[in-house]
Formats: C-alpha cells, sequence, structure tokens
C-alpha cells in the first residue's frame, strides 16, 4: 500500500503552477539576506522564487538573464511570505518584482557532476564551463524507511589503520568525525576518499566532499591534492564558502546528500563528507533569528535537531529489491574545548551510529590520528569488517584502552611491577605502530598484515622510537617480496591457513634481516 509520504511527495512533484498564470509578488522589505514579500499566496514551503528588476518583461526573458537572482521561501506568513535570497543580496531591493517558478529547490544530478567543484544549487564555479547533467533533483526528500534497508555489512574502508582495526565504518553507516579545531578531522575525511582508490573499480565509491563556511583556499587545497592524487576521477565538490549566503551555506549538506543518493539509487555505492555541520547550524541560527523564528537553546531554532536528523537518516544501505546501493556519511563537528556536551555534538552524537572522537592532547603529543579510543565507537562494529580485519584487531581496542588508564596511574606512581610495565610498554609500542600520517592512506591488505606483525610478536624486539622506520621497511618488504601473499588476503578478504603460514615466513625473514635498531640506519 502506498505511504501518505510517497503519496504526497508524488503530488508535490507533479505540482504545477496553474495554466497560463504565473503568480508575481512585490518585495517590502529587505535585510541581512532576507526578502519580505507581498503577494504569493499560492506559494509553497521551500518553493524557488525569482527576482525581477525589470516589470515589463516575461518570465522566459528573466531566466534568460545571465545571472538569476533566486529566492528561496522558508516562511508562509498571513499576509505575504519571506524569503532567503540565494545569492547577492545587495541586488534585492523595496518594490522589486517577484515570480514563482512553480517549482521546489531543485538540483542537476548525475555522472557530469565527477570531477567538478560545485555549488550548492550545482553551478560549476571550477571554470570548466556548466554541469552538464540533464536530471534534476528535489534537494530534501523523505528518508528511506525500515523495510527499504538492509543491514550495514559491507566495510568502507578508509586506510587509517587505527580506524579500520577499532571503529570499523560500514557502507550506509553514519559515522560522526568529532574534536577540537585543527585535530585532524578533515584530515580523515579526505584520507578516506583518497583511499577509495585503493579499492577495486567496480566496487568503489563516489565521494562527495561538502565544504561549509570553510575559507576558499582551504577548499581549493584540498581540490588541488584531490586532483594530483587521482581521486578527482570519482570525487564531486560541493561548496559554500565562508563569504557565501547562509543560505548557501545551509543547503550545502542537502545538496550533497540529493548528489550521493543519486548514485545510490543506481545501485552504487556513495560517500559523502559533511565539513562541517557545526557551519551548518551556525547558518541555520542566523537564518532562523532573521526569519523571526522563536530561538530556544543556545539561541539555535526548536527545529535544529530535526534539521540534522532528517540530513543524516537519508544515509543508508538499500535493500536488493531497490538495487542495493549505498550512502554513507562522515559528518563532522567541531567542538570548542573538547565539550561533546554542548547542544550541536550531544545532537549529532545521538542521530549517528558512532563517532571517533580526537582528542587535542593527544594530538600535542603526536599521535595521528589523534584517537581517543575509550569514546570512539562504531555501533555497527566488527559486522562491517572482513575476517582477515576482524582476526588481526582482535583485542587491539580494549588494550589501548586499558593503556591509557595505566599510563594516566603511572604518573602518580614511583615503581611499577614487571606486568604493569609490559602493558605499558606493549601498549607504547602498539600505539607507535598505529600512528599515520596525513595523505598517506594503506590498502586494507597492507593493514591486515602489519597489524598481524604486530599482535603476533614480529615487531616485539624494535625499540619504540625505531617502530615508524622499521614499520615503513616492513610495508616496502611485503610489497616486494609477499606480493601473492597480499593479493590472497585482498580477494578473499580472510587470512587463510595456507595465506597466514606465507605471512608468517615472510615477517620471520624480515624480523631475522631488521630484529636490531642498528640493522634500522643500515638498511
Amino acid at each position: 500500500m502506498q505511504s501518505i509520504i510517497e503519496r504526497i511527495e508524488k503530488e508535490i512533484a507533479a505540482w504545477t503552477p496553474e495554466a497560463g498564470s504565473v503568480e508575481t509578488g512585490i518585495v517590502r522589505a529587505t535585510g541581512d539576506g532576507i526578502a519580505l514579500i507581498d503577494g504569493l499566496a499560492g506559494a509553497l514551503m521551500s518553493e524557488i522564487v525569482l527576482f525581477d528588476a525589470l516589470h515589463d518583461r516575461s518570465l522566459e526573458e528573466a531566466l534568460r538573464e545571465s545571472a538569476p537572482l533566486y529566492g528561496l521561501v522558508l516562511n508562509l506568513e498571513e499576509d505575504g511570505v519571506r524569503a532567503v535570497v540565494l545569492g547577492d543580496a545587495s541586488r534585492v531591493h523595496e518594490g522589486m518584482l517577484v515570480r514563482r517558478l512553480g517549482r521546489l529547490l531543485s538540483i542537476p544530478v548525475g555522472d557530469a557532476l565527477i570531477g567538478r567543484v560545485v555549488n550548492p544549487l550545482g553551478e560549476a564555479v571550477d571554470g570548466k564551463g556548466a554541469v552538464a547533467a540533464k536530471e534534476m533533483r528535489s534537494i530534501e526528500r523523505a528518508a528511506y524507511g525500515v523495510i527499504e534497508r538492509a543491514p550495514v555489512k559491507a566495510p568502507l574502508h578508509t586506510g587509517i589503520k587505527a580506524i579500520d582495526a577499532m571503529i570499523p565504518i560500514g557502507r550506509g553507516q553514519r559515522e560522526l568525525i568529532i574534536g577540537d579545531r585543527g585535530t585532524g578531522k578533515t584530515s580523515i575525511a579526505i584520507d578516506t576518499i583518497l583511499n577509495q582508490k585503493n579499492e577495486p573499480k567496480e566496487t568503489r565509491p563516489i565521494c562527495i566532499y561538502v565544504a561549509i563556511g570553510q575559507k576558499e583556499s582551504k577548499t581549493a587545497k584540498i581540490v588541488a591534492e584531490l586532483a594530483e592524487r587521482g581521486a578527482m576521477a570519482y570525487t564531486i565538490v560541493v561548496t559554500a564558502p565562508s563569504s557565501a549566503p547562509a543560505a548557501l551555506q545551509f543547503l550545502a549538506p542537502f545538496a550533497g546528500a540529493t548528489i550521493g543518493e543519486y548514485f545510490m539509487q543506481q545501485g552504487k555505492d556513495a560517500l559523502v563528507v559533511y565539513d562541517d555541520l557545526s557551519k551548518q547550524a551556525v547558518a541555520y541560527r542566523q537564518m532562523s533569528l532573521l526569519l523571526r523564528r522563536p530561538p530556544g537553546r543556545e539561541a539555535y531554532p526548536g527545529d535544529i535537531f530535526y534539521l540534522h536528523a532528517r540530513l543524516l537518516e537519508r544515509a543508508a544501505k538499500l535493500s536488493p529489491e531497490l538495487g542495493g546501493g549505498s550512502l554513507t556519511a562522515l559528518p563532522i563537528i567541531e567542538t570548542q574545548e573538547g565539550d561533546v556536551s554542548a547542544y550541536i555534538p550531544t545532537n549529532v552524537i545521538s542521530i549517528t551510529d558512532g563517532q571517533i572522537y580526537l582528542e587535542a592532547n593527544l594530538f600535542n603529543k603526536g599521535q595521528r590520528p589523534a584517537i581517543n579510543v575509550g569514546i570512539s565507537v562504531s555501533r555497527v562494529g566488527s559486522a562491517a569488517q572482513t575476517k582477515a580485519m576482524k582476526k588481526v584487531s582482535g583485542t587491539i581496542k580494549l588494550e589501548l584502552a586499558q593503556f591509557r588508564e595505566l599510563e594516566a596511574f603511572m604518573q602518580f606512581a614511583s615503581d611499577l611491577d614487571a606486568e604493569t610495565k609490559k602493558r605499558i610498554d606493549s601498549g607504547r609500542r602498539l600505539t607507535e605502530i598505529l600512528n599515520q600520517g596525513r595523505g598517506a592512506p594503506i590498502p586494507f591488505e597492507m593493514e591486515a598484515a602489519v597489524i598481524f606483525a604486530a599482535t603476533n610478536g614480529y615487531l616485539d624486539t624494535i625499540a619504540q622510537g625505531d617502530i615508524a622506520a622499521v614499520e615503513a621497511k616492513l610495508q616496502d618488504y611485503l610489497a616486494r617480496e609477499a606480493g601473492g601473499t597480499l593479493v590472497a588476503i585482498k580477494e578473499s578478504k580472510e587470512i587463510r591457513e595456507g595465506t597466514e603460514a606465507a605471512l608468517r615466513e615472510k615477517l620471520a625473514a624480515f624480523v631475522e634481516r631488521h630484529g636490531g635498531t642498528s640493522d634500522v640506519q643500515m638498511h
């Protein structure tokens, strides 16, 4: 039986203004990107309107203007409507004509967007000409229901050892990346996009990076890095910089979700990064206050939770009947002084399927990524891990959490027993092994081999300070000498008996050659 939501959506999609009539209104007042419009009695919520400086031309002539100025209706009032200006608000003035366009806010979607940088309206901003996408989709839609979804099982490999081993992300999951400013949140997201190049082409997800309220120079650097590393071949960038109107910053994540949903509905996998939703919340608060909506906690409007809920619920793993595609969401939230109990962080934590918490203290100590394993969690967990990663990662997370507790205790202890010292040394070595620089994601099979070496005692004789150098040599050695073993892990996604024997043989040979710190310098 057709659901009420589906029926309403179909009615809205089929809606057009009455034949032969284009309803018009007049701007009564304007300020701070908001226009108060008289008339437009039939306007719909989230409908697009056109601001036209000339009263004596047709709608078709107005739309042919080189830079048409649009507005988005967000308040329906007794004597008119309030709309946010999607562009240069200084061009809007009292007495200006406003025309209804008879459609809700829609953006172009399709393969033509891949490799492009667009704004939240789907307009190209990379200087490569207009986007040739033919299909338009409404920027808002109801999320898929429970029956239309499938369990999250397939892993989305980030290429970051600490995450893939301890906080696995599945295709169709919503995993929050949270932490203070400058703790490496964006780096994790970009490395995840870069790592998709290591995935088989047929299962490689289309990646959408949404930059909200970022400096244009930062976004340009990210685009340049993605292009240089060959990742723009499967990536789309949606940007609403800090200089953009609040309305565009508010709409940017919905544009990213709409583009990602197109690929999900084609039976493909997609990954969307929202960087970051804190800035979207601030933009929405600004708009809501200017629209005279009543403020709530921390001056945010009462529907701020619903804003993020309806956005993040669109991430899903679809059932086989609907094609089996997936949309994975990596929202980013910036905290102030590590305060995860603030309004927006707690809201988004409660909506997502887990969080990767980056701690400033760990970052300052040189840990990369600076993940606090005690409060970071994936609620999908090992269901989103391959058999190989399950086997090698085992109890790493528990060991590291215990190590952090012992390390804190050690500051107040004068002497330690042998067992505690051993645990602390093991924890420090494990921390070093999981350390990973920015921009260096590792293929899944190499991650599994390195973690196998670490958890099976092959690196126990290496001094803590030499772990990084020895690990780099181990990766080179395995790529050169154990290519067949790595391919077997990659294809079977598990470490079978024969594969394990071959891997142990290669690791024993490596330890024999590089067992001491002096060998590290020599080689």
